[in-house]
C-alpha cells in the first residue's frame, strides 16, 4: 500500500478557502490574513470561474496548474516508477483511461489502445464494448480492468462480471457516475437504460466477482468513498467523468479527505484531465496509487500503438524528473508537503 507520511490538512483548507476566495471576492481579504496563505492575485481572464464558469474540466486544468512543487535535491537519487497492484508489477503508474468504442481507420482503436498499454506494461483499462472486443483486448495480453456500466438490468451486470472474469481480467468494476443524465432521469448509454446502485448491490457485485479486484469508478466524496468501503471495494477511481456534472470538482480538492477517510484499505486511482508526468506526480503526492490517461491519449491513437506506448513512457519519464528532483525514490514514499497552492 502507498504511504503517505505527512499529513497536509492545511492543503484542503487551503484549497477549500481559495475555491471559495474563488467564488466570493469578498472573502479574499479575509483568507489573506491567515499566516500560512497566500493572498491570491487579481482574477485573469483565463480563470475559468470568469472565462467556463460551470466547466469543472477547465476548473480541474485551472487546478491543477495551481499546484507547484518544492525540491529537495539532498540524498535524493535516480527513482523506480513501479507500480505494484494487485500482486503484479508494472513499470509505470500512468495507465490508460476506461475508454469506450473507439475506432481508427484500419481496425478496432480499443485493441491499438491495449497493444499501447502492454508494450509500455502499464495497467490498461476498458470501457463500454461487446464482448468479443474485451477477448480481443485480452488476447493482446494487457493486464485489463473491465468497467461496467451500472445497467437497469443487475442480470445483465452479473453476466458481463461473469464473462469479464472468464476472459481473465486483471480486475473489474463499475462506473457509477454514468447512473443519472442530469436532466432528473436516470441515464441511458447507446440505447442501454441505466440505474443508480445501493451500496448492498455494489456489496453483490464485489461479491459475484470473486477474487478479482472490484474498483467503483466516479467517486468524488469521502461519504461515497466509506460506501465503497464498506462495499468491499479493492479501490476507488476519483473522477467527475471529464465534467459529466457541471460545477464538479477537482479530484484533488477531495483526494486528501478520502485518504484519510479509507485509511489505507482501498487503492485510490485519479483520472480527470490528466495530460503530464507533472499532473501524475501531483495525483501521487497527494494519495493517489496511480492515476489514468483517457482523452490526451485519444488522437495518438490514430497514428497506432507505439505513437500512445511512447507518449505514456515520455510521461513516465516526466513523472521520474520530479521525483528526482523531490527526493522520491519509489512510489511509496511520495511526500505531500511537497505541493504548495500559489493561486
Amino acid at each position: 500500500m502507498k504511504k503517505n507520511p505527512v499529513s497536509r490538512r492545511s492543503f484542503v483548507k487551503m484549497s477549500t478557502a481559495s475555491l471559495a476566495a474563488l467564488s466570493l471576492p469578498e472573502l479574499v481579504s479575509a483568507q489573506s490574513e491567515a499566516p500560512q496563505q497566500q493572498q491570491r492575485p487579481e482574477r485573469q481572464p483565463a480563470d475559468p470561474i470568469v472565462a467556463q464558469p460551470g466547466n469543472a474540466d477547465a476548473f480541474t486544468r485551472y487546478f491543477f496548474d495551481s499546484l507547484m512543487f518544492e525540491s529537495r535535491y539532498l540524498d535524493s537519487d535516480i527513482p523506480s516508477t513501479k507500480l505494484e497492484l494487485f500482486g503484479e508489477t508494472f513499470d509505470t503508474p500512468i495507465m490508460t483511461a476506461a475508454l469506450s468504442h473507439l475506432r481508427v481507420p484500419n481496425g478496432n482503436g480499443l485493441v491499438v489502445y491495449a497493444q499501447a498499454a502492454k508494450a509500455c506494461n502499464a495497467v490498461h483499462w476498458f470501457g463500454m464494448g461487446e464482448d468479443k472486443d474485451l477477448e480481443d483486448i485480452i488476447a493482446t495480453g494487457a493486464r485489463t480492468i473491465k468497467v461496467i456500466k451500472p445497467h437497469a438490468d443487475n442480470a445483465e451486470i452479473f453476466r458481463r462480471i461473469k464473462h469479464a472474469v472468464n476472459a481473465g481480467c486483471f480486475a473489474l468494476g463499475m462506473d457509477i457516475d454514468h447512473s443519472f443524465d442530469f436532466k432528473g432521469n436516470y441515464d441511458t448509454v447507446l440505447g442501454l437504460p441505466m440505474k443508480a446502485k445501493t451500496t448492498a448491490e455494489i456489496r453483490s457485485f464485489v461479491k459475484a466477482a470473486g477474487s478479482k479486484p472490484f474498483i467503483v469508478k466516479g467517486v468524488l466524496s469521502v461519504s461515497e468513498a466509506k460506501k465503497c468501503l464498506q462495499a468491499g471495494c479493492a479501490g476507488i477511481v476519483i473522477s467527475h467523468h471529464g465534467g459529466h456534472l457541471k460545477y464538479s470538482i477537482p479530484p484533488l480538492m477531495v483526494i486528501e479527505d478520502i485518504v484519510d477517510a479509507v485509511g489505507g484499505k482501498m487503492r485510490i486511482f485519479v483520472d480527470c484531465g490528466i495530460t503530464s508526468g507533472f499532473d501524475a506526480y501531483k495525483c501521487m503526492a497527494l494519495g493517489a496509487d496511480a492515476v489514468s490517461v483517457g482523452r490526451h491519449l485519444m488522437p495518438l491513437l490514430q497514428n497506432g500503438a507505439d505513437a500512445v506506448a511512447n507518449r505514456i513512457k515520455a510521461m513516465t519519464a516526466e513523472l521520474a524528473g520530479v521525483m528526482t528532483a523531490t527526493g522520491v525514490h519509489n512510489l511509496g514514499e511520495f511526500d505531500p508537503s511537497v505541493i504548495h497552492r500559489v493561486l
